[in-house]
């Protein structure tokens, strides 16, 4: 694994990787955008140079100055995200769970449209040469095969990202050079009062706001892949992939000033592709079919990474997560993977072609970085950085990403709803996990476990019990080494009275850092009772049944317990003893005493349960050394039934 040092070195092949994997979503953005601002209204200067001015701002202000300068900077320990940054800022307040949960379920809806939308506005170019051409059907294969390849992994394709990236900048920059020599004048669209005028003369401002922000989608990508390539390779790539963006759509709107005062159908006559010389359309149709699959590409995996993060952070029910490849950050969520799968080709069938898509994107994505600037502001004022310039960062983007909101909220009724919609679902069972785990952590009891030394240390050498198992293992969610589950204690002395030679108690903490791994062990009755904690990055697997191996063979390489088993004929020939794993499995019993809001959200949460992994799988836990009991969460106080007896 790099250090976060290597990460931050400034490499040709870190340049290279964060061409490939980080600017796929807003490199292809000049696919659509010009589209989208233009709709169906007469060409006009104001119109087209308006356009390009809002596209250049608002990739400075939104992609530039938020994210690559201020947004970068909330690097924990090398990593970016969402999650990584509210990991980064969770311990001042409590409440900024809820703008880190919403900005993650906007990302993930995100992910449910942006292949669609890529992928059928490259393949619709198709159809300048070849008008019947039947585009769904060949955008629904491409999608299916790309999910079906990723149980394989992708770092073999993904070597490839990197220079295909690169070629299509440069090929989008060069198409853009050449048609800016025919009207060199066009360059005076970066001038910002051609905005200004165009969003205070034409009557469909907000429309064409909701349309310009569409080249800053990606953005988001840009802080999530801060791992993966590293601060300075992406702050130097984006200087060039800026300056090919800028090229390209000053070369669309020339071709769209030599038309100045017509109206024309840019479904069928894309700028994109109407730039391109006649022989090498065919070509440039496929590098952009390509780079539009590196785009989804780069969105599903992060989508992964997403949901992996939040299972960690307690925020998304345990799921099967599989590690295709030795390659840093490569995993596979079967689930997650089916469920982006499914909700891409909806989309296609739903919305048909790529300017209907249009309506449906950029809403939710607006939504999570209007998420990311609250929480950046909290990790500013973490880094004690002056109160008013806090209060000015927070002024310019809840100001500029609130009129974009606003802007973009004139889609709902064209296709804004499906994201929001997904959104919506995706916060519910966030919100309910989070939710319900907090409920249950109420109704835990915990008790002093110094209380219970002696009648362990007497159970354990009680040779009328029946040994249970030579080393006993509970997991405990008590975070002070001082309190245990009383549940615990119950199943050790009450349900089905457990001997073992060792009880251990193993406790989990998910860490702010990403990939700390680190452990402590405290032992509380020399070789009768140990605790250990894990302290495990909030990126990193919680292989339990492993690690747990681990920190014992440490222990007894250096004589900190003995686990040789007790058994007279095992003992004499040093046979290590058996472990077994209990984990208690919290049921609610029926109660009146919660709120009808927490008994909703108690059986939502039993339903997420269903299609959930197991807490042993979860864990990572050797099946075959694990036993499950189900013990009430709540029982009714006994003192508190009346009831009498008939004589």
């Amino acid at each position: 694994m790099s250090s976060h040092k290597d990460l931050q070195k400034l490499t040709l092949g870190g340049l290279l990787i964060s061409l490939g994997i980080i600017y796929g979503d807003i490199g292809t953005s000049p696919l659509y955008v010009f589209k989208a601002i233009v709709g169906s209204q007469h060409i006009s200067d104001a119109l087209v140079l308006g356009g390009v001015s809002c596209i250049f701002w608002t990739l400075t202000l939104q992609t530039t100055i938020k994210y690559v300068v201020i947004t970068l900077q909330a690097d924990n320990k090398g990593e970016g995200g969402i999650f990584s940054l509210f990991s980064l800022v969770r311990r001042r307040a409590k409440w900024l769970i809820i703008p880190a949960v919403i900005g993650g379920c906007a990302l993930l809806a995100d992910g449910i449209i942006t292949p669609p939308i890529t992928i059928s506005s490259a393949i619709e170019g198709l159809q300048t040469r070849f008008p019947h051409l039947p585009t769904v059907q060949i955008v629904m294969a491409i999608i299916a095969m790309l999910f079906f390849i990723q149980q394989f992994g992708t770092s073999l394709v993904g070597k490839a990202f990197g220079p295909i990236m690169f070629l299509w900048f440069t090929m989008m920059g060069v198409l853009g050079i050449v048609l800016i020599a025919q009207m060199p004048s066009v360059i005076k669209a970066l001038n910002p009062y051609y905005a200004y005028h165009l969003l205070t003369t034409n009557p469909g401002a907000f429309t064409i706001l909701g349309a310009v922000f569409l080249c800053t989608t990606g953005a988001e990508a840009l802080y999530s892949d801060l791992g993966h390539c590293g601060r300075s390779n992406i702050r130097v790539s984006w200087i060039y992939v800026k300056v090919c963006l800028i090229l390209n759509y000053l070369g669309q709107a020339v071709w769209l000033l030599q038309r100045n005062g017509q109206v024309i159908d840019l479904n069928k006559n894309n700028p994109f592709y109407q730039i391109m010389p006649h022989w090498f359309l065919i070509y440039g149709i496929g590098i952009a079919t390509v780079a539009a699959i590196i785009a989804s590409q780069a969105l599903i995996s992060g989508s992964y990474t997403l949901i992996a993060e939040a299972v960690r952070l307690n925020l998304w029910p345990k799921v099967k997560i599989n590690y295709p490849s030795e390659q840093k950050g490569q995993l596979y969520v079967p689930s997650i993977n089916w469920l982006l799968c499914f909700g891409c080709l909806g989309v296609v069938l739903l919305f048909q072609h790529s300017d209907k898509m249009e309506a449906a994107y950029g809403l939710s994505i607006t939504v999570a970085m209007l998420m990311t600037t609250i929480l950046v502001s909290r990790f500013l004022k973490r880094r004690k950085v002056p109160s008013y310039i806090i209060n000015l960062f927070l002024a310019v983007y809840l100001i500029v990403e609130g009129i974009f909101l606003y802007g973009n909220l004139g889609k709902f009724v064209e296709g804004g709803w499906f994201t929001l919609s997904m959104g919506a679902v995706l916060f519910s069972v966030m919100w309910t996990w989070h939710t319900a785990r907090k409920i249950r952590n109420r109704y835990i009891k915990f008790v002093e476990i110094e209380d219970y030394y002696d009648i362990l240390k007497e159970l354990s050498d009680d040779e009328s019990v029946p040994k249970y198992a030579s080393q006993l293992v509970y997991l405990t969610s008590a975070n002070f080494n001082s309190e245990v589950e009383s549940k615990i204690i119950y199943s050790i002395l009450q349900k089905q009275p457990k001997r073992a030679d060792i009880y251990w108690l193993v406790h989990v903490d998910v860490m702010d850092e990403p990939y700390t791994r680190n452990y402590e062990v405290d032992f509380l009755v020399p070789n009768k009772l140990i605790r250990i904690d894990f302290k495990l990055g909030f990126r990193v697997e919680q292989q339990i049944s492993m690690l747990f191996r681990k920190v014992v063979e440490d222990l007894v390489k250096k004589g900190e317990v003995d686990i040789t088993s007790k058994y007279e004929s095992l003992n004499k020939r040093r046979i290590v003893g058996d472990f077994r794993f209990v984990v208690i499995e919290k049921v609610f019993s029926r109660s009146h005493s919660m709120s009808l809001y927490e008994r909703f959200v108690m059986a939502y949460y039993a339903q997420l349960k269903k299609v959930s992994i197991s807490e042993e799988r979860g864990f990572g836990l050797d099946l075959s050394f694990v036993t499950v009991e189900k013990v009430p969460l709540m029982l009714a106080d006994p003192e508190a039934v009346v009831i009498n007896r008939i004589v």
